[in-house]
């Protein structure tokens, strides 16, 4: 039942990836009369749509058959939740695709579902037993209504990345541009992060410091890339490997934090190295040579279908983020709230969607305001999904 888990859910990227190329071909075609244009993107859109589908089915089935051979709901680790985050995001997708038939969503949300879950890939996906604080049914509760609510908060990024993409002036260099330029940087990082946990593993060899661990005993620290940055005070007891060029700072000591930091620095690296490359063969900014491909884009339906996604997921994600979370945190540690790294910044993202919907409601943040404020928020679950897990250390480590 494990294989065929994986089985569904390789299948299910590959034919994610399918539709993202359908997509890609739907928005080409300049070359078309008004008319033909029009049925061309109906077209391959519907098929992209169709493809999306039948990806979702077979992203279900994985859920499905994991669940069956863990024992238990597979939300219990980072690579579980990452892949339920991606189910969530298309599950949103397509709920929003049959509501408005609007085939422009798929170019956005296909390929950041496929960079979700190769995101996930990087992480351990064996099937581990529960370890105590997680055997309550009060965790798959909170998790999969967590899950849930970003993924109906991230079609808001969806829409507002559509809208940017759509809306703003490409022809000088200004604060707005290089602002979305900088989102879309930010993107290919984390397809660099992605790169470096998936390449380096299988083709440098393993660095191994000695250091003095968070709990302030001796310990050995073993890197799978290159080691840019080595532990504070570390010694290096690899001979004939990669650096390290300088050291962590003495209050970096999360779990594992130097190796941590030194992931994210190659995440950087190789995510600059992508930006400066298509920068090369587009000879222009990224955001610039989207914007013709997306001309197609009813700027005034992505603010809304942005609005009533946030309307949504907020109060999703604060039944399963904070609510659901407080219950089980009592019923795990017999305290609903500790101040855990998790914890804060669950709190930081319902505190800005709260503002998000303050703003648009009471202050009329309409179009290009509401679709900043999209994006921050989707930056927001990132980070909380990548550095939060990934860097600070607290309760929540064990994922």
């Amino acid at each position: 039942m494990a294989a065929l888990s994986s089985n569904l859910l390789l299948s299910a990227f590959f034919i994610y990836l399918f539709a993202t190329i359908t997509f890609a071909i739907s928005i080409t075609g300049k070359k078309f009369t008004s008319e033909l244009r029009k049925d061309h993107q109906k077209r391959w859109g519907r098929l992209g749509f169709i493809l999306a589908l039948v990806g979702f089915v077979a992203h279900l089935g994985y859920f499905i058959t994991r669940w069956i051979a863990a024992g238990h709901a597979p939300v219990s680790n980072l690579f579980e939740f990452v892949t339920f985050f991606a189910l969530a995001l298309v599950l949103g997708y397509i709920i929003i695709f049959l509501i408005y038939r609007n085939h422009m969503l798929g170019i956005i949300a296909m390929p950041v579902a496929l960079i979700i879950i190769a995101y996930a890939s990087v992480f351990p996906s064996e099937i581990t037993p529960l370890i105590p604080a997680l055997k309550s049914y009060w965790l798959t509760i909170h998790v999969i209504t967590v899950a849930l609510g970003e993924g109906i908060l991230a079609i808001s990024f969806v829409t507002g990345l559509l809208y940017l993409l759509k809306s703003v002036d490409q022809t000088k260099r200004t604060k707005r541009n290089t602002s979305l330029e900088l989102v879309l940087f930010s993107l290919l990082m984390t397809v660099g992060f992605i790169l470096a946990g998936s390449i380096f593993p299988k083709t440098v060899e393993q660095t191994t410091f000695e250091w003095v661990n968070e709990r302030n005993v001796p310990a050995e620290l073993v890197y799978d890339m290159p080691a840019i940055v080595g532990p504070f005070e570390g010694t290096k007891l690899t001979e004939n490997s990669f650096g390290p060029l300088f050291e962590a700072p003495y209050w970096m000591n999360g779990a594992e934090a130097p190796r941590k930091l030194n992931t994210v620095i190659w995440s950087f690296l190789i995510g600059l190295l992508l930006y400066g490359t298509l920068r090369l063969i587009l000879r222009k900014r990224i955001g610039a040579a989207i914007q013709p491909l997306v001309s197609g884009v009813n700027a005034k339906l992505m603010d809304e279908i942005g609005y009533r996604s946030v309307a949504i997921g907020f109060p999703v994600f604060a039944l399963g983020g904070l609510i659901f979370a407080s219950i089980w945190a009592q019923v795990a540690w017999s305290r609903f709230w500790g101040w855990d790294p998790k914890e804060v910044w669950a709190l930081i993202t319902f505190l800005f969607y709260a503002i998000y919907l303050h703003l648009r409601l009471s202050r009329g943040w309409e179009g290009e305001n509401s679709a900043w404020l999209a994006v921050a928020g989707f930056i927001i679950i990132m980070f909380n999904l990548i550095a939060v897990n990934l860097i600070l250390a607290g309760l929540h480590t064990y994922a």
